[in-house]
């Protein structure tokens, strides 16, 4: 980037901007850590790559996508003000709410000032004589930060299937991650989907109702749920606002960070009629009330294939085609090990005559072709192909830029046999570097809202502890993240996660290391070893001192400080 001069000069480039924080991503956790770090009186600065904020909910416009949390639940706590001022209209919000919601919060709290969107971060490398960040955007500019806060989150970067001839469809191609801002038609075109993971799934049964004639190419049957969705009226509403403050506090202290019911009810503790009528019971229920309604369904296979077997049968009482209904009943994997689904009518859209199922583990696809999707069987052609496919999970947006810490070690480098951390929040090697919803805390298995507040809330405690030390850098010893780590492969040995191919173990992307590497401890137990670790003086972390050459916050000038030292 450059500046015209006064005298002329269209190549003196525009000097580093000096901010204290540089927060990378407007999805939840960012735009929770530009309020928060905005009134502590810092100088800050976000960047995000949409064009406005919502993260995943400002990409994500396809058709039928909602969220499969409560929607009291997927909201933020931070505020009680914002609590009360909003009004939930459906008990699954669906993504026009969802997006409401997310603006009606930015504009509350005045939130877009802080925020450069449509700017992807490049680059941020970390100085160790100046201890500071240099991060620069895809517009040219360059910021100077003592911090910089990653809130990529868990699901930001799409992964196209690795089928080949893609480029080559001279029909419409669509990919659920980056739908169009304006209204897509489906009437008497000729559609086919690839992928029926959550978001297929959700296209799948609202396409089906449109489309001339709808393809789904699956590749592996999910798990799905009815949703039971209904209108929350406004006697129900009143009734939430005034009890959220205990409502959020049950949610902090669950293992989910929400307010689904949960039990400690072993599987075979009750007796055969008992767990078939609460069986019942949960799928009448709907959401994920069945995968509360036992304790062991992820550490006890027999009991998680009882379960899978009740919602196999399911399936084959709702598709009247037994063979498609074989098909599109899931085996090979642990009910749940994969994104539990939720879905309104997925499974009644196969008995539409204009709806087809191409099984493709007995018709496996060879190629992407001008006219449409060639399978071994012969050739669908197509007016519109959808694609969803999911995202390269947990560790894809960390990776898809450089991120360099002490003594030249890059992220990339120090994840390349699988994601490695303190807490998901911090890395060795790299200081003042933060993550929220990282991939070694709970991530993907929790109410995503609530470990984003937490974590923004650790950071800026971490923060206000060094402020009050006059410390200028933290990080984990290496001692405590290989603890953590070791922590983290000891819990994950014991859940059936590792028993599905699935984007949470990294088996969507080729060459991508293998492993469970998220805390499968649950929500409750991850803070707790927050809280512990800020505890006697944070001794699982190393400081310094300002060096002789720290600029001084907010005007980029140096100035004298003290010598560096050790923590």
């Amino acid at each position: 980037m450059t500046t015209q001069t006064p005298h002329g000069n269209a190549n003196a480039p525009t000097p580093p901007q000096r901010i204290d924080v540089a927060i990378v991503g407007a999805g939840f956790g960012g735009m929770y850590a530009v309020y928060k770090f905005r009134e502590m009186g810092l100088k800050i600065q976000g960047f995000e790559a949409g064009g406005d904020v919502g993260g995943v909910w400002y990409w994500n416009r396809y058709p039928g996508a909602r969220v499969d949390l409560p929607s009291i639940d997927y909201s933020f706590s931070f505020s009680p003000e914002i609590e009360q001022e909003w009004t939930w209209s459906e008990q699954f919000a669906a993504q026009p709410e969802l997006l409401r919601y997310i603006n009606f919060v930015a504009d509350r709290l005045d939130l877009r000032r802080h925020i450069q969107f449509n700017t992807r971060v490049t680059s941020a490398v970390w100085s160790e004589e100046r201890q500071l960040w240099t991060v620069k955007t895809d517009r040219g500019a360059v910021y100077e930060a003592t911090y910089c806060i990653m809130a990529t989150g868990p699901l930001s970067i799409p992964k196209d299937p690795e089928i080949p001839g893609l480029e080559r469809f001279k029909g419409r191609l669509l990919r659920a991650a980056r739908w169009p801002h304006e209204p897509v038609r489906f009437e008497g075109l000729r559609v086919g989907v690839i992928g029926t993971g959550s978001s297929g799934i959700q296209i799948v049964q609202e396409v089906g109702k449109e489309a001339g004639e709808l393809f789904v190419f699956q590749r592996t049957p999910s798990f799905t749920m009815p949703m039971r969705n209904e209108d929350l009226t406004p006697e129900y509403m009143a009734e939430v606002k005034r009890h959220y403050a205990g409502i959020r506090e049950s949610a902090r202290n669950s293992a989910v960070g929400g307010v689904r019911p949960q039990s400690t009810r072993a599987f075979f503790s009750v007796t055969p009629r008992q767990r078939q009528q609460l069986l019942e019971d949960a799928w009448k229920s709907g959401g994920l009330a069945m995968l509360g309604t036992f304790c062991d369904l992820m550490t006890n296979a027999e009991a998680n294939e009882h379960v899978a077997q009740f919602v196999r049968g399911k399936i084959g009482e709702v598709v009247k085609d037994p063979v498609t209904a074989e098909q599109l009943k899931p085996r090979g994997y642990p009910i749940f090990a994969r994104r539990p689904c939720l879905d309104s009518s997925y499974y009644e859209t196969y008995n539409r005559p204009n709806v087809h199922l191409v099984d493709l583990l007995n018709d496996p696809i060879v190629e992407i072709t001008e006219k449409g999707v060639r399978t071994q069987s012969g050739e669908v052609e197509l007016d519109m192909l959808i694609l969803a496919t999911g995202y390269d999970g947990l560790t894809g947006a960390m990776l898809a830029f450089d991120v360099v810490g002490r003594d030249g070690r890059t992220v990339n480098g120090k994840w390349q046999d699988g994601a490695r951390s303190y807490l998901g929040l911090m890395m060795e090697g790299f200081p003042n570097l933060f993550m929220t919803t990282g991939p070694n805390g709970p991530a993907a298995l929790a109410n995503i809202i609530r470990i984003s507040e937490n974590d923004v809330d650790w950071i800026a405690a971490a923060m206000q502890h060094m402020q009050g030390q006059g410390l200028a850098t933290i990080e984990p010893t290496a001692q405590a993240e290989q603890g953590w780590m070791d922590l983290v492969y000891t819990l994950s040995q014991r859940s059936l996660l590792l028993k599905a191919k699935t984007w949470y173990v990294g088996a969507n992307v080729k060459d991508k290391p293998q492993g469970l590497t998220l805390f499968t401890g649950g929500f409750a137990k991850y803070r707790e070893h927050c809280a512990a670790a800020a505890q006697d003086g944070y001794r699982n972390f190393t400081f310094q001192r300002p060096t002789l050459t720290r600029p001084v916050p907010h005007t980029g000038q140096e100035a004298p400080a003290e010598a560096a030292v050790a923590g």
